[in-house]
């Protein structure tokens, strides 16, 4: 059991957590990720890593409400306790001085990304940020990842912060001035795609960390299998992070819409039992 010393929402339905767990605290590094699980029916679902205190024992999950898991994790407040939570999981970020490091990350991925450039920052990488919104209201992090950053740039869909677009305006725009030596991009599929096409075009070497749907997280069960340079890979202990112009994107977003329906259910479905049991309160 994982206490909840800390409960934060700093953005619309999305959290922070600092959890207990120092053995994972200890051993975790950037790129990593866990897997939680609420109690003994719940299912299975990664987190990255979004930073540790090794001196406090404690490990930061930032996550937003997607699903009926993740809104059974926002509704446990400080002092609950998670039922499971194993890691640290996947292959971490390899940090080395590539020289100009472009991070681009979309939406919740801004957590994701913070561990990762904070460590490329102290391997002395300048790192120019940009992360992407659909309005300013949902940008989060905004101080942390300026502090991470020597240049952090935003792009929105409304034009309310940052440019009038979307990240792959905004890294046009970087590498037309300066090159850079690595793209890093996390997000949603179509935005990692479109930066990979991008960069591919530019041959600019970029990785991505992939978030496919997850089970056991040591390789044995396969659900999280991708096409990487027409290989087979798992996700969970050859990722999650790979050559963003080697992946499979087509294939990776009909996985990842196989059971949509099946999740909305139900997310329905506890919503709906929650609500009568508050009416009989």
């Amino acid at each position: 059991m994982y206490k909840i010393l800390k409960k934060e929402e700093i953005g619309s339905n999305v959290y922070s957590f600092n959890v207990y767990a120092p053995d994972i605290a200890k051993n975790a590094k950037a790129g990593q990720f866990v897997i939680f699980r609420i109690d003994d029916k719940g299912e299975r679902v990664p987190l990255t890593i979004a930073g540790t205190d090794i001196k406090e024992g404690t490990i930061r999950i930032i996550f937003q409400i997607v699903g009926k898991s993740t809104t059974q994790l926002s509704l446990l407040n400080e002092e609950n306790l998670i039922k499971d939570l194993a890691g640290p999981l996947g292959r971490p970020t390899e940090i080395k001085k590539y020289g100009l490091v472009v991070a681009v990350a979309g939406g919740v991925g801004a957590a994701e990304i913070l561990p990762v450039i904070k460590e490329l920052k102290k391997a002395g990488n300048k790192i120019v940020t940009i992360i992407g919104a659909r309005c300013k209201d949902l940008i989060i992090l905004k101080d942390e990842l300026k502090q991470a950053s020597n240049e952090l740039l935003f792009a929105t869909n409304d034009g309310s912060c940052g440019m009038n677009g979307f990240v792959t305006d905004v890294l046009k725009e970087v590498i037309v001035r300066e090159k850079g030596d690595l793209v890093y991009a996390i997000g949603p599929v179509p935005m990692m795609k479109a930066v990979s096409d991008l960069t591919k075009e530019k041959d600019i070497e970029t990785l991505v960390s992939l978030n496919p749907i997850m089970l056991d997280g040591t390789g044995m069960c396969g659900a999280c299998r991708v096409e990487v340079d027409n290989k087979i890979r798992f996700t969970c202990v050859d990722g999650p992070e790979f050559n963003a112009h080697l992946v499979d994107w087509e294939g990776l977003s009909l996985r990842l819409g196989l059971y949509k329906n099946f999740e909305k259910e139900s997310l329905d479905n506890f919503s709906y039992n929650r609500e009568c049991k508050c009416h009989r309160k």
